[in-house]
């Protein structure tokens, strides 16, 4: 280990482990190239960046995260029940919507998409939940910091 501290805005090279509470990989680094990534970008949440920040490049660690700090709460306002009428109308009246399919909508201005999950499926609508797949879930995230830059 060296005395460089991992700080906001570091570039760095590292392994990270993503982990559901049933212990599967969501994200799993270790067996292949390594992550180079700036801290702040985006590249990960503010949540797994925090874990980060004053580890010691070379430092190998593990950190247990509560089920809403890394994606957020599950929020219930996110489900939106759409009519099939309304589907058929803007899509494809042929398609068969099964629980897990995701989807992808345009926004109101069709300039970009988000995407909705389907989570039931009634015999005349269907029920998109548009939260983050992770949100309001148990996180392990397993992380050896490789390389530090300024």
């Amino acid at each position: 280990m060296t005395d460089r501290l991992v700080a906001a805005g570091d570039f760095l090279t590292l392994h990270y482990r993503l982990s559901g509470p049933d212990g599967d990989a969501l994200v799993d680094t270790f067996d292949q190239q390594p992550a180079t990534l700036t801290l702040g970008t985006g590249a990960l949440s503010p949540a797994l960046e925090a874990c980060l920040i004053g580890l010691p490049e070379g430092a190998r660690e593990g950190f247990d995260l509560p089920a809403d700090a890394t994606f957020g709460a599950h929020n219930p306002e996110l489900l939106q029940r759409v009519s099939r009428r309304l589907l058929d109308e803007h899509g494809d009246p042929d398609e068969r919507y099964t629980v897990g399919d995701v989807i992808t909508f345009p926004t109101p201005t069709g300039g970009e998409h988000f995407a909705g999950r389907v989570a039931e499926v009634g015999p005349d609508w269907v029920l998109f939940d548009f939260n983050h797949p992770l949100a309001g879930v148990p996180l392990r995230f397993e992380v050896q910091v490789i390389g530090v830059l300024r």
